[in-house]
């Protein structure tokens, strides 16, 4: 998400031959269209309502690089606003491992008083290759009630042993996008136009399959709609080249 042609006849090679170069540029455009767009780890979706209870999300953590692939996620729970439990998804050969931690005191829950937290959720083993994303689903077992905001840094270890901090502070309104902003998740008051996240995240979630990488953002979203044009067009091109080609070799070889 082959047709294989008996070439014997004369008449046909010349247009092997000359169908060579359009093809490995309709190659080029498909390499085009798979090539990462500039994009952030992110939370899907990226709002709900404070306190709501039983909320699926996907940390989504693209490949933005051109050589190694990504081969562990480390993503922290904010500390300050803690969440009592959380349900990993299953995701095809990747290992979780969901880490808690004491709290000083108590939080309440609409299952009595919680003392332990979430800290830390660590995705090891599998493999996300350039050009392509994957999504981690989490099963958030209530939200808190005391905060607009929810921070997630993110650490994003490659093959190579590069790692990315996704630990930037999110942009004010107004203000300029950091290069590495944490995942943020919006919290809303009961009863206004924010959406639950569990439709959503339930829809990609935890799936196995990983296609090109892009971005959230309207920015990102742009840059990767004229990458598409641009490998669309340089496709349709090939086609056609290739096309004229096996003309000219058929008649010229016929005569």
């Amino acid at each position: 998400m082959r047709m294989r042609t008996d070439l014997r006849t004369s008449v046909r090679r010349p247009a092997v031959r000359r169908l060579a170069v359009p093809a490995a540029l309709a190659a080029g455009g498909v390499l085009l269209l798979a090539g990462p767009a500039s994009a952030h780890v992110t939370v899907q979706p990226d709002a709900a309502t404070a306190g709501a209870a039983d909320q699926v999300f996907a940390f989504r953590v693209p490949n933005e690089s051109d050589t190694a692939s990504t081969v562990k996620v480390d993503v922290f729970f904010p500390p300050t606003h803690p969440i009592a439990s959380a349900l990993v998804g299953a995701v095809p050969g990747w290992t979780s491992e969901v880490k808690t931690t004491k709290l000083a005191t108590p939080i309440q829950t609409d299952d009595g008083p919680v003392t332990d937290a979430v800290s830390e959720i660590v995705w090891t083993g599998g493999k996300i290759a350039p050009g392509q994303y994957q999504d981690f689903t989490v099963d958030f077992g209530q939200l808190p009630k005391d905060t607009k905001q929810l921070v997630f840094k993110t650490l994003q270890t490659y093959s190579d042993g590069s790692v990315v901090r996704w630990i930037d502070a999110p942009a004010t309104s107004g203000g300029t996008e950091p290069q590495h902003p944490a995942p943020t998740l919006n919290l809303t008051a009961a009863g206004s136009d924010a959406g639950s996240g569990s439709t959503d995240a339930k829809t990609s979630g935890g799936s196995s399959s990983q296609t090109a990488a892009s971005s959230t953002g309207s920015e990102s979203d742009t840059a990767a709609r004229v990458l598409a044009g641009v490998g669309v067009a340089v496709g349709l091109a090939g086609v056609a080249l290739g096309f004229l080609g096996w003309r000219r070799g058929g008649r010229g070889s016929a005569s």
